[in-house]
């Protein structure tokens, strides 16, 4: 499974399934969005996530499901049992990894096995990633997997367009990979270490504007098991968990709730089709908090939403709404994906081909 075709899959409800195996990560990286730490012990019980995953079945399961952490490959036997339930139903395993191993000279056997079971492997590549572990390192390591037969990719993150950083490492992997590597480049998020120095990427939309949100469409198992609709890093830790956003919990629900959840519900199709913002304004909610995700997490505590909601968006016009909407949102591809909710100017990176060095920003200092 190549990289495109996974951002491919984003913005389709239910297409994806996003499992945090564990918080805990043997890096300390200044920008990670979960906090992680090798002291952190928050991650889902191993056997719970197995009953989840081995709900799944050929005619009701997640197209992509993507293993992250902190860093999952610190559970290798989990991966590779979670990846053989996963294909066992006909679903497809993707990993992201923080690359702490790659100080080997040699991937050590478990981990490689457990990399040699999932379909796609991508690895985080970053200036602050950089300090702990060499881009040499890595770069040797993503061939030694790229030759054991598994599709590769790079996770950069940046500051943006023109952050010359990015135009130099993606030069790099360029120049190393010989455009046969495709890379997802995002911008560095104000969440977890990152909440006091980054950016914030968006803020609400003005009054009445149209702003479908894609990163609700898949579900998401954080840390202690809850399953949330809702990517977003602050929504996921956070406890009581928004309620419109909250699909269940893998002690008590399986796949087939979750997933018919995630699909029927009237609030979240409307964030999918027209954004959080227009459903509070159709709904007479007043504007709560500065930025998009915070306006989002908001509607939970109003009736008058969910009334709303179902009065536009429930039963089988509801489904197609959201459909059209999804469509709407792939239209273009992966590339038009990444440009809506990546570093857009980076955004032809995501397919292999697309690499070439005229895809690349030219940045003053860069080389």
């Amino acid at each position: 499974m190549e990289l495109g075709e996974l951002v491919g899959r984003r913005p389709f409800p239910a297409a994806g399934l996003l499992l945090g195996l564990t918080r805990r990560c043997p890096l300390s990286c200044a920008h990670c969005s979960t906090g992680s730490s090798l002291t952190t012990r928050e991650e889902p019980d191993a056997g719970r996530l197995l009953g989840f995953v081995g709900s799944f079945t050929e005619e009701d399961r997640p197209d992509v499901v993507m293993l992250t952490g902190g860093e999952p490959l610190l559970l290798p036997a989990l991966v590779e049992e979670l990846s053989a339930r996963a294909r066992a139903a006909g679903s497809r395993t993707a990993l992201l990894s923080g690359m702490f191993f790659a100080r080997s000279r040699n991937i050590p056997p478990r981990v490689l096995r457990a990399i040699t079971a999932v379909d796609h492997f991508s690895a985080s590549l970053d200036a602050h990633h950089e300090r702990e572990i060499p881009r040499a390192d890595v770069f040797r390591a993503v061939h030694r997997v790229r030759e054991a037969g598994v599709a590769v990719s790079f996770h950069l993150a940046g500051t943006g367009a023109d952050d010359p950083y990015l135009a130099d490492v993606a030069r790099d992997i360029e120049e190393e990979f010989g455009g046969r590597v495709p890379s997802l480049v995002n911008e560095v998020r104000p969440f977890g270490r990152a909440a006091s120095w980054a950016a914030s990427a968006r803020t609400g939309p003005g009054a009445g504007a149209v702003s479908p949100c894609a990163m609700a469409a898949w579900p998401v198992v954080a840390f202690d098991g809850t399953v949330l609709a809702c990517c977003n890093q602050d929504t996921v830790d956070r406890r009581p968990a928004p309620a419109h956003l909250r699909l269940g919990h893998i002690a008590t629900d399986d796949w087939a709730a979750v997933r018919r959840r995630a699909l029927e519900s009237p609030v979240l199709r409307m964030i999918r089709t027209v954004g959080p913002a227009l459903l509070a304004e159709r709904s007479g909610v007043p504007s709560h908090g500065a930025s998009y995700c915070e306006g989002c997490r908001a509607l939970g505590s109003d009736v008058r939403v969910e009334t709303e909601a179902a009065s536009v968006a429930a039963g089988a016009p509801g489904a197609l709404l959201d459909l059209a909407a999804a469509h709407r949102g792939a239209a273009d591809g992966p590339v038009g994906v990444v440009r809506r909710h990546g570093c857009a100017a980076y955004a032809p990176l995501v397919l292999a081909g697309g690499t070439g060095t005229d895809a690349v920003p030219a940045v003053e200092g860069s080389r």
